[in-house]
């Protein structure tokens, strides 16, 4: 009897199918990773160097002190109430005002201590009444130091 050892096939890898798995993982990626886009907030970034003066008389002033609070002005810098206001009460007053008015400045006057929640929360309210013209108020007294 003659017994004879069965040749066996060399092991490949087949290079095809890997490269169809690896197509296939890169278009689910592809589709898979959502592209951050950035809010629709347009701001004025505020520069401190900068002489740049607005009118008063046009222009809306929301001030965050260190502690939350919050206080508007709308027009005159000086017509600031000394009462401090409710996010709801400061909607309230920014949905009375007329269309004409959304075009105004809207300034952040934020302390630097301000938590950046209540920062964020006023900006977001402001932008959903329709308010687009933001830019931050700067202590620019020491700009030149």
């Amino acid at each position: 009897m003659e017994f004879r050892r069965k040749r066996r096939s060399a092991v490949e890898i087949g290079l095809i199918p890997m490269i169809d798995v690896l197509l296939v993982l890169l278009f689910f990626f592809m589709v898979a990773t959502t592209f951050r886009h950035q809010s629709d907030i347009k701001l004025d970034l505020p520069k401190a160097s900068g002489n740049d003066t607005v009118s008063q008389t046009q222009v809306i002033n929301l001030y965050i002190a260190a502690n939350g609070d919050l206080k508007l002005a709308v027009g005159d810098a000086g017509a600031v109430s000394s009462d401090q206001q409710t996010l709801i009460e400061i909607k309230a007053s920014l949905m009375a005002l007329s269309a004409e008015a959304r075009q105004w400045p809207f300034i952040i006057n934020a302390d630097g201590k301000a938590s950046h929640q209540s920062v964020i929360s006023a900006l977001d309210m402001a932008n959903q009444l329709g308010f687009h013209r933001f830019s931050f108020a700067i202590d620019n007294t020491h700009a030149h130091e």
